[in-house]
C-alpha cells in the first residue's frame, strides 16, 4: 500500500503518510491515488489544484468555504516546513471548536486531509514554504469565509514565539461563535 492512513485526535482529519522510495538518485512517491483514497473513507473528488509560497512567519487562514461550495482539502508542504491546524466548525459535532494540527515538510512528505466542515489555516516555519493543495470544490468568492487565528475559545497552540504576519483579511475574521454558517 503506498500510503498510511492516520485518523488524529478529531478522526475525520486524516494523517497521510506516503510510502516513499529514495536512493542515490532522489525519490519517487505517489500524492494522490483514488482507489486508497477511496478504500480508506476519503471519497472526496477532488475539482481544484493550489499552489502557495510564503515566507517565514506568515500565518495564513483560518479559511473554510460555506455550503453548498465547502471545501475539502489535501494539503501537502513540497519546500520547507509548516504548521498546518484544522478546527472542526460543524456546529453538531462532538468536537465542534476542537483543532488539530501537524508539521507538514519537505522531508516527511505528510499530508494533511481536511473534509468539509472545518476551518484551515497554517503558519511558515522555515524561511519559505510552498505548498500544494487539493479542494473538492473549487473557489468560491461568495462562500469564501474565515474565522479568527487567535480565536481564545479555540486555543490554538502554533507553537511560535513571534507576532505572525497576516493579511488584512485575516486580522478581522470573526470569532467561531460569530459565524453563522
Amino acid at each position: 500500500m503506498p500510503f498510511e492512513f492516520k485518523r488524529l485526535e478529531i478522526e475525520d482529519v486524516v494523517l497521510v503518510i506516503p510510502k516513499v522510495f529514495a536512493d542515490e538518485r532522489g525519490f519517487f512517491m505517489e500524492g494522490y491515488k483514488k482507489s486508497e483514497f477511496f478504500a480508506n473513507g476519503i471519497d472526496v473528488e477532488f475539482n481544484q489544484d493550489n499552489h502557495s509560497r510564503s515566507t517565514k512567519g506568515v500565518l495564513r487562514g483560518l479559511h473554510y468555504q460555506a455550503a453548498p461550495k465547502g471545501q475539502a482539502k489535501l494539503v501537502r508542504c513540497i519546500r520547507g516546513e509548516i504548521f498546518d491546524v484544522a478546527v472542526d466548525i460543524r456546529k453538531n459535532s462532538p468536537t465542534f471548536g476542537k483543532w488539530v494540527g501537524e508539521k507538514l515538510t519537505e522531508e516527511n512528505k505528510h499530508m494533511l486531509y481536511i473534509p468539509e466542515g472545518f476551518a484551515h489555516g497554517f503558519v511558515v516555519l522555515s524561511d519559505t514554504a510552498e505548498l500544494l493543495y487539493k479542494a473538492s470544490n473549487e473557489f468560491s468568492k461568495e462562500h469564501d469565509r474565515g474565522v479568527l487565528w487567535n480565536d481564545p475559545e479555540i486555543g490554538i497552540e502554533w507553537g511560535i514565539d513571534f507576532e505572525p504576519i497576516l493579511s488584512e483579511k485575516d486580522k478581522v475574521q470573526p470569532r467561531l461563535r460569530e459565524i453563522k454558517d
